[in-house]
């Protein structure tokens, strides 16, 4: 397997699932604007996220993986912090904060764990299920997120990753952020269930345009926060293009963003199911070695993944 351009050989990685709805549904807290950093003001909040990492940890040392440790930063940027009530200092120190509970756990599992890079998590400005008057140009985004690269630099993260991005002009603004700031970044979409971002646009577009302007400086893409079944067919047969998404984190669920939305139990769909879709989705995706989850997944969802995926990989 070879990589495209500047991508250079991964994997195979794993990473975790649905923080904020295993936060919000299995131990019931309260997460406002769902966002899982304020919970970590509690000692208490503190340990249920750091067990949280440690049974996804756990299962890339049983399987012999490198591991992608995503800070729970989604939703530490300005505006959803500042509705919570953070000045832009407190907004710097929960970054940095953040990215110091991610090396505390890389440092505990360094011995059985060859490789664990911390990733300055990123979310969008808005609401990553809709696109409406809050759009940004990209110069825009490039203003807006770089604040926060800013932190995750100081905090000498090993890469930012960007997730459910649902247009252009945003993903576009965090690669030139982290390009002007040195720092490696991933960039991340979500789908609608015909597979384009809710802005319309397609993946492919997208991922070349990006590329093409940045001189293919992301390090990789993913999609996140969608069901298999919602994007697969955008997918198409093995591409240039396609080549550069090396990352998938599917919802467990099959429906629909607004369903999701307006469902008040968890649905965490069916693991079998979604294992063999992960097969699936290596095949058509040859670059793919980022395996991890979004809404409605688990532990138990990552494990099922690497039990059909990853037994018999062959990697190199």
């Amino acid at each position: 397997m070879e990589a495209f351009n500047n991508t250079p050989f991964i994997g195979p990685m794993l990473t975790d699932g649905g923080l904020e709805t295993e936060l919000v549904y299995k131990h019931g807290l309260q997460l406002p604007h769902f966002a899982a950093f304020a919970i970590l003001q509690d000692p208490k909040g503190t340990d249920i996220v750091l067990n949280y990492y440690r049974k996804f940890l756990d299962l890339a040392k049983q399987y012999s993986t490198g591991f992608v440790l995503e800070a729970p930063t989604w939703r530490a940027n300005p505006d959803w912090a500042f509705k919570l009530g953070y000045s832009e200092k407190e907004l710097e120190e929960i970054n940095l904060n953040c990215i110091g509970l991610m090396n505390s756990l890389k440092d505990e599992y360094a011995d059985s764990i060859d490789q664990i890079w911390v990733s300055g998590n990123i979310g969008p400005r808005a609401d990553g299920y809709v696109v409406d008057e809050s759009l940004m140009s990209a110069k825009e985004a490039e203003n807006y997120h770089l604040g926060q690269i800013k932190s995750f630099k100081k905090a000498d993260v090993d890469q930012v990753t960007a997730m459910t991005i649902n247009y252009l002009d945003e993903a576009l603004g965090i690669v030139q952020a982290a390009k002007k700031c040195g720092v490696p970044v991933v960039i991340s979409f979500t789908t609608e269930t015909d597979g384009k971002l809710p802005s319309g646009e397609k993946l492919q577009d997208v991922i070349e345009y990006i590329d093409l302007q940045t001189g293919f400086y992301p390090k990789y893409y993913m999609v996140n926060c969608a069901h298999p079944t919602h994007f697969v067919e955008q997918l198409g047969s093995p591409a240039k293009w396609s080549e550069r998404i090396m990352g998938i984190r599917a919802n467990a669920s099959c429906k629909s963003h607004e369903e999701l939305d307006n469902s008040e139990e968890l649905d965490s769909g069916d693991r079998e199911e979604l294992s063999n879709w992960y097969v699936q989705l290596r095949e058509i995706l040859p670059n793919l070695a980022v395996y991890g989850g979004c809404c409605g997944t688990d532990h138990t969802h990552i494990e099922a993944i690497c039990g059909k995926l990853l037994k018999h990989e062959a990697y190199g």
